[in-house]
């Protein structure tokens, strides 16, 4: 029985408490409302208490749960589902209108069902959960993969039974005392069994994070007495790079943290580490790695901390564990034993399995099965050995093994590592064949660049990276080709690198600057401490504050804002650009300064200072002049709008995104007068700048902005808002080139946040084809469609968040990629 009553809290949230008579009972009332023949249930939804009601709703009900990303894109769920044909799909209001789009392009009926729509009641005659046949299908999990289409693995509940009996029996990690931190979204095997699935079979808690933001982690950590983390190998070592530069910074630090790695003793750096432990809630007993391979540098640092980290290796087609590292017996780089009930061995050099833990196949593709077990053998396409105790090792990834013309093959993963480490510098490493020669893609620590001194990245990694390297091993193993990128490298979900996307990477060098030490006078260490919390970067000296820190509208008037609270100096936008760099910035205002206070910005009291401002008004002809032009345009254009329903009540910001001149006209023909008359654009200074074009403004409810003084612009936006009137913003402020989302600024966050005004967000498709740009005439009968959206309430989120909210929303409409990033 994998659900019974223990008489304790079950699961915590926040301030949320359920317990197991609450959970059952709740898994109980949701189920009622999978009616009918139900042979599988698709789970399209986030991280939370529903998540679990409609996960185990699917067991009571002896149906087959197939989890979904809840990122995932309307084309890859509806691949999903067209693949296994659940007969119900459950999501919820974050991803119902993904979920609707992905339903639409089914080739069968399926039922939708909103968590946020369904009320759990009191069930009088609970019945008790039941016991499943072991040999069943329990889910089919969906493979995201690093290439190609994703597969639906079959695991059996027998094939979770035993990952269960292995870290409860055999290795006894899990306790019905333990509170398990769940972080990692539930849709993979890995987290499903290890965060929820066990914990919940032997009575202990789980506690889920509200996100992954640092604020949310430690305090879930500090307030819940988490016993156990569970996640990837990034995250540990996030987090020990956090930890590692706090020690660097002090001598005592450095020396016990010195010390503790000489003694290799956790008792004493738990003792001497104490303060670290509390930060982490002080009752952390286990941190488990798994995904992917942990990095022996963070694996090594953070027993020197006192935490033993147990790894793990598996995979999706094993619920998910092959081998695991037994508590006290942890070797830094093996990944642990094999279980008891299965059984390991090294077919040329590829690792295999046989026990009750491998898949029944993969959904649907018998061929792909036949061709990974082989008389009762998974082969797993990983590389790697056994030593002499039965312990495991990885090397490589056997389809990542690079063959050249000349017939020798190459492991990747081996020069990767070697490149890595043969500098401090250097953060992450790809490496590809292109071709015939091995091509390296490097993404390096700008902090440690600035720190060692180095002038320009592309030389040195020239001559003290590669080319030590090369002088080191054979021929056929030489990198001869590199690239420098200025992002990460790309990864799933669970961080495995996406090898097969290296290729597509260009290097992105910024132009070699003079060499400035880095300062120390309080003024620069505050304004650059401010420009990296608001932009997530790293800021040095001799960086512009627009070329390499890409501030824009809105970070300027942070910037602006916060000169003049922090140190009483007023500046405007032209007056912060006329410095060529942070530090002559920092400079000027330590010798103009009037006072030093550091405040956090704070737009409301911005928002809510007394300003006069006359607001244009509409003239009598405003209507007519709208559906005169709806006229045109739907004879010119093939012109449709949908979602006009969604409009609330009362003052709310429309947010479409930006493809032509005539977008804010596509969305304004289509508003019903009274709504057109309460509802102000905005127009640029630079565009209104005639006599003629000023008039027409004023009487067509523009709001002329003048981006040299935005904090008087936003302004005027929030008094159209106080006044309960609308605003049509673009949050990307700019047109696109090629018809995809650009970054969303976050201007109409802001304003919807602090005056509590919902935002719409409208996806705009095919007014790129209509009027591309640089063309001046628009093309005829092309096809436009204008989506109004379900609004977003602002009460939920942070400026970021419901910026990202929107996004997504109008990304998921137009089924766009989205840009690799949203930074405001």
């Amino acid at each position: 029985m994998f659900l019974k009553d223990h008489n304790k809290t079950a699961m915590i949230l926040k301030d949320q408490q359920i317990s197991y008579s609450q959970l059952l009972n709740n898994v109980a009332s949701f189920s009622k409302h999978l009616e009918g023949e139900v042979n599988k249930v698709a789970i399209f939804c986030e991280n939370r208490f529903e998540w679990l009601y409609a996960f185990y709703a699917g067991w009571y009900k002896n149906a087959i749960v197939v989890p979904i990303d809840f990122m995932s894109s309307a084309d890859d769920v509806s691949f999903i589902l067209n693949d296994c044909k659940p007969e119900i799909i459950i999501c919820s209001s974050q991803t119902a209108e993904v979920c609707s789009k992905a339903c639409s392009d089914l080739s069968f009926k399926i039922k939708q069902i909103n968590v946020d729509e369904i009320r759990i009641e009191k069930q009088n005659n609970q019945t008790l959960f039941p016991i499943p046949d072991k040999n069943k299908t329990a889910v089919i999990i969906y493979t995201s993969g690093t290439t190609g289409l994703p597969k639906g693995v079959m695991l059996s509940f027998d094939n979770i039974m035993v990952n269960i009996e292995a870290v409860t029996e055999d290795v006894k990690v899990y306790e019905p005392n333990d509170r398990i931190l769940i972080l990692l979204p539930l849709h993979h095997i890995f987290p499903l069994v290890g965060t929820v699935v066990a914990p919940l079979k032997i009575g202990a808690t789980i506690v889920f994070s509200p996100s992954m933001a640092a604020d949310d982690l430690m305090s879930t950590l500090q307030n819940n007495q988490i016993t156990m983390i569970i996640s990837v190998p990034r995250f540990y070592s996030i987090i020990r790079k956090g930890i590692k530069e706090k020690i660097e910074k002090n001598k005592i630090a450095k020396l016990l943290f010195t010390l503790a790695e000489k003694k290799n003793s956790l008792s004493f750096s738990r003792k001497i580490f104490n303060s670290v432990h509390k930060r982490f809630g002080g009752n952390i007993k286990y941190m488990v790695s798994g995904g992917a391979a942990l990095d022996k540098e963070v694996a090594k640092d953070l027993r020197t901390l006192g935490f033993e980290v147990l790894e793990g290796y598996g995979m999706t087609e094993c619920a998910p564990m092959i081998t695991f590292t037994r508590p006290g017996n942890v070797v830094i780089g093996s990944a642990g034993q094999p279980l008891k009930t299965n059984e390991v061995k090294i077919v040329d050099g590829e690792i295999v399995n046989r026990g009750r833990n491998v898949m029944l196949g993969y959904y649907n593709r018998p061929e792909e099965t036949n061709a990974v077990l082989k008389d009762g053998w998974l082969f797993t396409g990983d590389l790697g050995y056994l030593d002499d105790k039965n312990r495991l090792f990885i090397t490589g990834r056997k389809k990542e093994i690079i063959i050249l013309s000349n017939g020798k093959n190459i492991n990747p993963e081996e020069i990767e590592n070697k490149l890595a480490s043969m500098s401090e510098i250097v953060n992450e490493v790809g490496v590809f064949e292109k071709a015939d020669m091995l091509h390296a893609v490097i993404y390096c620590d700008d902090v440690k660049v600035k720190q060692a001194g180095i002038e320009n990245v592309q030389e040195y990694l020239k001559w003290n990276v590669i080319d030590k390297y090369n002088q080191s091993v054979t021929p056929y193993k030489k990198v001869m080709k590199f690239s420098v990128v200025n992002e990460p490298l790309p990864r799933t979900r669970l961080s495995k690198q996406k090898r097969f996307l290296l290729p597509q990477l260009e290097a992105k060098d910024k132009p070699q600057q003079e060499k400035i030490p880095e300062p120390v006078f309080q003024e620069y260490i505050l304004i650059k401490e401010f420009i990296q919390q608001q932009k997530a970067i790293t800021v040095h000296p001799n960086d512009h504050l627009e070329i390499d820190l890409g501030l824009d509208s809105l970070d300027k008037v942070n910037l602006e804002v916060f000169l003049e609270q922090t140190f009483g100096v007023k500046m405007n936008e032209k007056e912060i650009l006329s410095y060529p760099n942070v530090l002559k910035l920092a400079e000027s205002i330590q010798e103009h300064k009037t006072k030093l206070a550091v405040e956090a910005i704070d737009w409301g009291k911005i928002l809510r200072e007394e300003f006069n401002v006359k607001l244009p008004e509409s003239w009598f002809t405003h209507n007519l002049m709208k559906h005169a032009a709806k006229i045109f345009l739907k004879l010119y254009f093939r012109l449709k709008s949908e979602g006009l329903e969604n409009l609330p009540e009362g003052p709310f910001i429309l947010a479409p995104n930006h493809q032509s001149f005539l977008d804010g006209l596509f969305v304004a023909v289509f508003l019903k007068n009274k709504i057109l008359k309460k509802t102000y654009f905005y127009a640029k200074e630079k565009h209104v700048r005639n006599k003629i074009l000023k008039f027409i403004a004023d009487k067509s409810n523009v709001i002329v902005m003048d981006l040299s003084d935005l904090k008087s612009s936003l302004r005027k936006l929030a008094e159209v808002l106080r006044n309960g009137r609308n605003l049509i913003i673009f949050p990307e402020g700019t047109r696109s080139f090629t018809g995809e989302l650009g970054d969303f600024k976050k201007t109409f966050a802001i304003l919807s946040r602090e005056l509590n005004v919902p935002v719409v967000p409208v996806a705009i498709e095919g007014a790129n084809k209509a009027l591309p740009r640089g063309k001046i005439f628009p093309r005829p009968f092309k096809e436009v469609k204008v989506k109004f959206l379900n609004p977003i309430l602002p009460s939920d989120h942070s400026f970021e968040s419901l910026r990202d909210a929107v996004f997504e929303k109008v990304s998921s409409h137009l089924n766009l990629s989205k840009p690799n990033s949203k930074k405001s």
